[in-house]
């Protein structure tokens, strides 16, 4: 059966539909020889389809997989060096790519899937998708502090982060507990909010994206998504 291009490749885990379609309009992609323009349709049983010269696989069954992302581990499926990746961690063939990245010294929830369409959904600014992390600051906030978290901080390059949900859980020593929930995710955002208001970071535990829940993971653990899940995530926030 016909399928716009953009899908196929989607599907054979290429990326998200977007990025395939710029790979169309760069030219990389063709049909039975001919440079493919955006918007062509083509048959994978029929149809030749190459990218860069490499012939599209046949389509992965669409895998779905909720990781507990340890510290020290790169949010990535290839290391540029000798550092475990997310990919590492789960031992299950064919195309995995992590959704939502969290930094090295961050742990928590990531979703592995080689779903390009869900993977653009979640990651896509205009969607707003939330994600929630429990944060443990090196001392306890005042209101203040917490309320101007809220409204949105400027950050050092001049960005001004949205309002977010901000709210303290309990005391941890000399410290303490709190629960963030925001629809963007600028690399290293919390830790350097935390710092511009003078409440150090020790640790990021990201609990929830979207619909789906880290629930009861454990470091290095990882489970098949049911399908409620799967169908929560792909239709709401």
């Amino acid at each position: 059966m016909e399928e716009r291009l953009q899908k196929l490749l989607a599907q054979a885990g290429f990326g998200s539909r977007r990025a395939c379609e710029e790979f169309i309009v760069e030219g990389r992609v063709r049909v039975n020889g001919q440079v493919a323009i955006l918007g062509q349709k083509a048959d994978p049983a029929r149809d030749k389809i190459t990218l860069d010269g490499k012939t599209l696989p046949k389509a992965e069954a669409l895998t779905y997989i909720a990781l507990y992302k340890p510290r020290n581990v790169l949010s990535a499926t290839e290391g540029q060096d000798d550092r475990k990746t997310v990919r590492d961690l789960i031992p299950v063939e064919g195309h995995l790519y992590p959704v939502g990245r969290l930094d090295f010294d961050s742990e928590g929830l990531i979703l592995m899937t080689n779903d390009g369409d869900l993977t653009n959904k979640l990651t896509h600014p205009r969607y707003g998708h939330e994600k929630e992390y429990r944060v443990l600051l090196a001392r306890r906030p005042d209101e203040e502090r917490l309320s101007t978290w809220r409204r949105g901080v400027v950050l050092e390059d001049g960005y001004k982060t949205a309002s977010a949900d901000v709210r303290f859980q309990s005391t941890s020593g000399k410290g303490a507990w709190i629960r963030v929930i925001m629809g963007e995710g600028r690399k290293r955002q919390i830790r350097e909010i935390g710092m511009l208001l003078g409440l150090p970071v020790v640790r990021i535990v990201r609990v929830r994206i979207g619909t789906l829940r880290l629930g009861t993971l454990k470091p290095r653990e990882w489970r098949y998504l049911t399908s409620d899940e799967i169908k929560a995530l792909k239709g709401g926030k």
